[in-house]
């Protein structure tokens, strides 16, 4: 069992953060990204709390999770929407995180998000990221992604939310109607909304996430480059077909 601070269900003061994990049989990678937020919640013991949403998991994720002292709680749907809107409804943080199974925080980001937070200019926003390979592949691959979702959504920065959980709340959390993009859509949504409050759309350079390459290393690094239908799937968000290859029904995704 390893230590953390995090904060489990026995403790009752106030909970700055909660971290909300998505988990499709994720024990190869869930590791690495429950010990960066435990590195990254060293300055605020016992202020935050991990739940990890499980979803028709067949491994050793619960165990892994539990052995963190995350929340756990199960939603077998597949959209990852509705599976990061039950976290954050089970959530009792003030702010939110989200962040997946097979990334890593560095770390300063929690302090990061706290900071901007409190400065009263910032609705939250998303993070700069980084992959954990690189290859020519690999970048031209993810340009052709980035750059027609840039057109739809805008320039908004993406990878890890943060947020006050009562602006999430304000802006319905995610698009339970998209199966794929919701991450962009949420981002825009929330620009929208703290242009309505008089703030701005952050994004955190003082840390960084780190992503694996896990659906590169399985389906190759030109792997958009080769398909580009499935770049329209992602335009598109509402194709199940796409989603249960990119997210629900893969187990190695």
């Amino acid at each position: 069992m390893s230590s953390t601070p995090f904060a489990g269900p026995e403790v009752q003061g106030e909970i700055k953060f909660s971290v909300l994990i998505p988990a499709h049989n994720e024990e190869k990678y869930i590791t690495k990204c429950l010990q960066s937020i435990a590195a990254a919640a060293e300055s605020f013991p016992d202020q935050v709390e991990v739940i990890v949403i499980l979803n028709r998991c067949t491994d050793t994720t619960e165990v892994i999770a539990k052995s963190y002292n995350c929340m756990v709680i199960h939603d077998d749907r597949k959209n990852l929407s509705q599976i990061r809107n039950a976290g954050a409804a089970a959530a009792r943080g003030e702010i939110l995180v989200t962040i997946d199974a097979d990334s890593q925080m560095t770390e300063g980001m929690l302090s990061e998000m706290d900071r901007l937070l409190s400065l009263g200019t910032y609705i939250g926003g998303g993070t700069t990221a980084r992959y954990e390979r690189m290859s020519l592949g690999i970048v031209v691959s993810t340009l052709m992604l980035i750059i027609p979702l840039v057109f739809k959504y805008g320039a908004i920065s993406v990878g890890i939310f943060w947020c006050y959980k009562s602006d999430f709340e304000a802006i319905g959390g995610f698009n339970e109607e998209l199966l794929m993009t919701e991450d962009a859509d949420f981002a825009l949504r929330l620009k929208k909304w703290g242009k309505r409050n008089g703030k701005k759309f952050g994004t955190i350079t003082k840390a960084h996430m780190i992503t694996s390459c896990r659906k590169f290393d399985q389906a190759g690094d030109w792997m958009l480059a080769k398909r580009p239908r499935l770049i329209l799937a992602y335009l598109k968000g509402t194709d199940p077909k796409y989603a249960d290859e990119a997210y629900y029904e893969n187990h190695e995704r």
